[in-house]
């Protein structure tokens, strides 16, 4: 396999082996916009409960039913960290995350279709990994029903307190990989949702990952073209009846 991908992809001809810096290490946002600060890990996030590893891996479980039941904001911002966070900025396009990435290149963005988050309008938001914070994308009176459409009728995302809605940046990857960054993006993308799947035991909550939906309709609904920036995988989040 790996004399394959050198055989397919020459490495020296990446923008990585030709000197031109790295991509940023998330999407830039205009000065102004609203922005909402999530609670750091620094904190000790007092209400999210202490889970045995062994135990959160046993009970994981694709769950797509929901509790009428809302998440707090430092729920959220726990899994957000989860999934997504910073341990350490390297330099301008590296850093350290809490999940694996090849290259260090994490070529994600998270967006957000919050419909039941206590003190958070609904709405569409895009995560700021590096400020910890939540930038608004807008309101949106009928989000609970374009995310439904736009994954082919599936009704969990449009009941759920929260949907992960997962972007791969390809150029990201790109950078360092050329033609082989299909590849790797879709590995980070399984790391990042098997976080959600682990984080989500700690507070009594379950998601599904979910790759069925309509490309242009979900591209369409989080604000991306497709090509330098498109959806590639999503999961919505509840609270769940727990497991005896």
């Amino acid at each position: 396999m790996k004399d394959t991908i050198r055989k397919a992809v020459d490495f020296s001809l990446t923008d990585q082996s030709r000197g031109i810096d790295p991509p940023p290490l998330e999407k830039p946002f205009a000065e102004g916009t609203e922005r909402i600060n999530l609670i750091s890990p620094g904190s000790g996030w007092k209400f999210i409960p202490r889970i045995d590893l062994a135990q959160a891996i046993r009970s994981r479980r694709s769950r797509r039913t929901y509790r009428n039941e809302s998440l707090t904001v430092e729920e959220l911002s726990f899994l957000l960290w989860a999934t997504q966070g910073i341990h350490q900025r390297i330099d301008e396009g590296h850093a350290f995350r809490t999940v694996p990435s090849a290259g260090c290149r994490h070529a994600l963005e998270t967006y957000l279709c919050v419909l039941n988050i206590a003190g958070i309008d609904r709405g569409l938001y895009r995560y700021l990994p590096l400020e910890h914070q939540l930038l608004s994308e807008g309101p949106d009176d009928r989000l609970a029903e374009r995310i439904v459409k736009a994954a082919f009728g599936q009704g969990s995302p449009g009941k759920a307190a929260v949907t992960f809605i997962w972007t791969a940046v390809p150029y990201r990857m790109e950078w360092r990989y050329g033609g082989a960054a299909h590849k790797v993006i879709a590995l980070d993308a399984g790391h990042v949702c098997q976080n959600l799947y682990l984080a989500c035991e700690a507070i009594g909550a379950g998601t599904c990952a979910m790759a069925a939906y309509e490309q242009e309709e979900m591209d369409r609904l989080v604000g991306v073209d497709g090509t330098d920036e498109f959806v590639i995988y999503l999961a919505p989040v509840g609270k769940v009846m727990k497991s005896l």
